[in-house]
């Protein structure tokens, strides 16, 4: 077990991810098992990441279903190519083959214009399905998802049951704006990322910001972690973070109250938040 677990934090961390043992073990049950694992925690913790990274390393493609409110199967499942039917019909009638020829050939999946979930249930190599920000869709749409992650099959009424040929990777990603449904997290394992802690969030800045001094990253990731600790609409990111140690460094490689205060947009997308910020940085920064 544990090296199975060691093999999957290698593998994420040779393609840029730093994963901790217990994610490292909720990869391992969620490929073993072969189920979809449901990632939760706070905006820009690294949960699309993890699937980024999990692609990469098992060398296969990535497929990404954004979800938004509204969206609907035709989005996700599939469409029909009308033009291609009209034109199909039309040669049809002038080949003097009648309507019932073509209508019975039109619902062929030559017609078919595959969206993500399709594509990565018909994909004859393994792939990783993203379904990201699954919170932001409706129950509707929650609900329609059941079949596919549970059978690994959907259906299409002109062409019936299409199951899948090759089992999908799933990665689903919620920032908790909604509660998910009881039925869609039974299909799931469940991991929570959080913030990282100070050590995790240091290795993560120093792997993408290779060239920034480790003292210097180190006074920088630590300022972060204390502002976390204020009252903000939005916490700062890990991908916030590695911006704005970028951009401190830029700035000439020194923790001050001038450099913070010039490249807090970097850190902070909110005014309020980064008025508070600026207020408190002769005390956040001590000399």
């Amino acid at each position: 077990m544990n090296d199975a677990i060691n093999e999957r934090m290698a593998g994420l961390a040779a393609h840029g991810y730093l994963a901790d043992q217990n994610l490292a073990a909720a990869l391992y049950l969620a490929e073993s098992l072969e189920k979809p694992l449901l990632l939760e925690g706070p905006a820009g913790v690294g949960k699309t990441e993890l699937a980024k990274a999990w692609a990469r390393w098992r060398g296969c493609l990535m497929i990404r279903l954004q979800c938004y409110e509204g969206l609907d199967e035709s989005k996700a499942l599939y469409e029909w190519n009308y033009q291609k039917q009209l034109l199909y019909i039309q040669i049809e009638a002038l080949a003097e083959r009648g309507w019932e020829t073509g209508r019975q050939q039109i619902f062929d999946q030559e017609f078919l214009l595959k969206r993500p979930l399709l594509t990565a249930l018909t994909s004859p190599e393994p792939v990783v399905l993203l379904i990201d920000e699954i919170d932001k869709s409706d129950q509707e749409f929650e609900s329609f998802l059941l079949e596919a992650l549970s059978d690994w099959q959907v259906t299409i009424p002109e062409l019936g049951t299409i199951k899948a040929v090759t089992r999908p990777h799933v990665v689903l990603t919620s920032n908790s704006t909604r509660e998910l449904g009881d039925a869609l997290r039974r299909r799931c394992l469940h991991f929570h990322i959080d913030y990282p802690d100070f050590e995790r969030e240091l290795a993560i800045v120093e792997l993408n910001a290779p060239e920034v001094d480790h003292k210097f990253a180190s006074q920088l990731v630590e300022f972060i972690q204390n502002i976390r600790k204020q009252p903000l609409k939005k916490p700062p990111s890990v991908t916030e973070s590695i911006d704005w140690v970028q951009s401190m460094n830029m700035l000439g490689g020194e923790l001050s109250v001038e450099a913070a205060r010039f490249t807090l947009t970097a850190l902070l997308k909110y005014t309020k938040d980064r008025d508070l910020v600026a207020d408190k940085l002769a005390y956040l920064i001590k000399p």
